[in-house]
């Protein structure tokens, strides 16, 4: 039996293990698991990672960064430039590397998304809310695409702005907004960015890393203001299918 799984806190709503479950059926893969280890800490992975038959885990909050004293090696193409992990594959000797497939998912579904409105994206300046493990995947991910972008926090700092500090000409000049954070998320979608919607545009695009709901308030201020807008469910799908594909190689492929 192969086993592959998810380690965060909380785990209420998983996309990783309905994605997964329903490959399995859909593509008729046998004797595969995919399970939730829910853990307030990272004291039992060393343990889990011991697992017969474990394959690979999936990382998500609050753990990207924090994960990383655990593992064996980091993946130079991704999770070492970007300081976070979201995937770790784990080899027969038992020995873990870790991965970054939020990048992968992130650019891909940037670029791909500009593409189908006929938008270059080394003509966009960006503003990245939040400073979490997801963030650091998107500045890598932008400065990859040629965009210049600017950090949003509530934290205060010299590499932030925080979002008092937003005025209508850095929205203007920052058509690209990208949520990191997870406000918004099911069950507490009342919750959004506290960015001065006033002054978006339908110049502006608008991404939103969560993907439940759909629609997050968000991306309807950005909709009232007839703004491109996407959630980060294709996001997930992609950097899902690279953590497949990273589990399932003899070799450690990476196409950027």
């Amino acid at each position: 039996m192969n086993f592959f799984g998810l380690i965060g806190y909380p785990l209420t709503h998983s996309f990783s293990r309905r994605y997964f479950s329903d490959k399995f059926e859909r593509e008729r893969i046998k004797e595969s698991s995919y399970d939730l280890y829910e853990m307030a800490t990272l004291d039992p992975l060393p343990e889990l990672l011991k697992k017969p038959g474990l394959i690979g885990l999936n990382v998500t909050i609050p753990f990207k960064k924090t994960v990383l004293p655990f593992l064996d090696e980091l993946d130079d193409a991704s999770a070492q430039r970007i300081g976070a992990v979201n995937t770790i594959k784990v080899y027969a000797d038992g020995s873990t590397k870790g991965f970054n497939t939020d990048y992968y998912g992130f650019k891909q579904s940037l670029t791909e998304w500009f593409d189908r409105h006929g938008e270059q994206p080394a003509t966009f300046k960006a503003l990245i809310l939040g400073n979490g493990g997801a963030a650091k995947a998107v500045q890598v991910a932008l400065q990859d695409v040629g965009i210049e972008y600017k950090l949003v926090s509530r934290q205060a700092g010299s590499d932030f702005l925080r979002y008092e500090e937003l005025t209508e000409q850095i929205m203007q000049e920052h058509l690209l907004i990208v949520n990191t954070t997870p406000l918004g998320t099911f069950p507490n979608i009342e919750g959004c960015p506290s960015v001065p919607y006033q002054w978006v545009t339908k110049r502006h695009y608008l991404y939103d890393l969560v993907y439940n709901p759909a629609e997050t308030v968000f991306l309807q201020h950005g909709k009232a203001s007839g703004a491109h807008i996407q959630n980060g469910l294709k996001m997930l799908e992609l950097q899902a299918e690279k953590a497949w594909d990273i589990w399932n190689s003899e070799e450690d492929v990476w196409a950027n």
